[in-house]
């Protein structure tokens, strides 16, 4: 048999070094004072609810994972609650969650919404930053969809300035949309690179490394808060007491029984959460039954039950019963 030639084939060499381009993988959080929009971007870039977004401060209590997975990287977006001047014991404990977390990131996103001005609070979350060296840290320009370009354009500056009055320099800036889903792969895009070089750190088909319950807890908190956030914004917690498979129902028609309680703080909540003959409630277990079944993929039987623990976000015991 003749020699064959070995002529090379720019194409193939391209694909070949592409191919052996190192895989990435690490975690990222994004940060910035409450409501500045990090639940929503990363249900946005993970594609599925996983992180509770509202409207208002201070919903996210727990640390929701949301993970990305790409052919050259798998990002963990990590969640953290808004940190904010503490009033409460409640409060110091989130904001302790909130720096040994960047300290343990691999990128740091900081979140400022388009339509706000700077203010004290994100110069006081930015100044915290500027003092962990290590880390890269991107500057995300959030709900870009609600100014016009020379409105962004203006804050895309300040934002820029800031960084450098407090002596770093962002490794990007970039405006998003998650609403719109404009630049989210693009935001994708630049965090990948920043990554450590790692085989992928979760199996393809995970979205979030939270329990279910504690999921299906936030889900129900979340339906909780709907009609009520002005009047009982952070005195509901959610405990999932029980998930369990019914027995004696046919493999093709599985039903997953689901117990949970949720707490307010003093009694006189307990009717705003009930709501005029037990309606609210209802509608509590009407929502979040649907989430639920999106995020297990099985029907479920929802037992929901309001309880009192009194003043639990100043109580330490009642805290740890409660997660926290």
């Amino acid at each position: 048999m003749g020699a064959m030639s070995a002529r090379p084939n720019p194409e193939a060499a391209a694909q070949q070094a592409e191919n052996t381009a190192p895989h990435r993988a690490g975690f990222a959080c994004f940060v910035g004072r409450p409501n500045a929009g990090k639940s929503t971007l990363t249900n946005a870039l993970v594609g599925q609810k996983v992180a509770i977004t509202s409207n208002r401060p201070q919903t996210t209590r727990h640390t929701v994972r949301g993970i990305v997975h790409r052919p050259d990287a798998q990002l963990i977006l990590v969640d953290t609650p808004g940190l904010h001047k503490p009033r409460t014991l409640l409060g110091e404990r989130l904001n302790d969650v909130v720096r040994t977390t960047w300290a343990e990131v691999d990128v740091i996103g900081f979140c400022l919404p388009a339509d706000q001005k700077l203010g004290p609070g994100d110069k006081y979350i930015v100044k915290e930053l500027a003092g962990i060296k290590k880390t890269p840290k991107i500057a995300i320009i959030t709900k870009s969809d609600l100014v016009e370009s020379k409105q962004l354009a203006e804050q895309l500056l300040a934002v820029s300035r800031l960084g450098e009055e407090l002596g770093f320099e962002w490794a990007e800036i970039i405006p998003v949309s998650a609403v719109k889903d404009d630049q989210i792969g693009l935001l994708a895009d630049l965090i990948a690179p920043l990554l450590p070089e790692s085989p992928p750190l979760y199996p393809e088909g995970d979205l979030t490394d939270e329990p279910e319950m504690v999921m299906v807890a936030e889900l129900i908190r979340e339906a909780a808060l709907e009609g009520v956030r002005d009047e009982l914004p952070h005195s509901i917690a959610v405990v999932v007491e029980e998930m369990l498979p019914r027995e004696d129902r046919p493999a093709d028609k599985p039903l997953l029984d689901i117990h949970a309680n949720v707490y307010i703080e003093r009694p006189s909540q307990k009717g705003i959460i009930i709501g005029p003959k037990g309606k609210r409630l209802k509608d509590v277990g009407t929502k979040s039954r649907k989430h639920i079944e999106a995020l297990l993929g099985t029907p479920v039987f929802l037992d929901l039950h309001v309880k009192v623990a009194k003043d639990w976000q100043r109580d330490p015991k009642q805290l740890r019963k409660l997660g926290f």
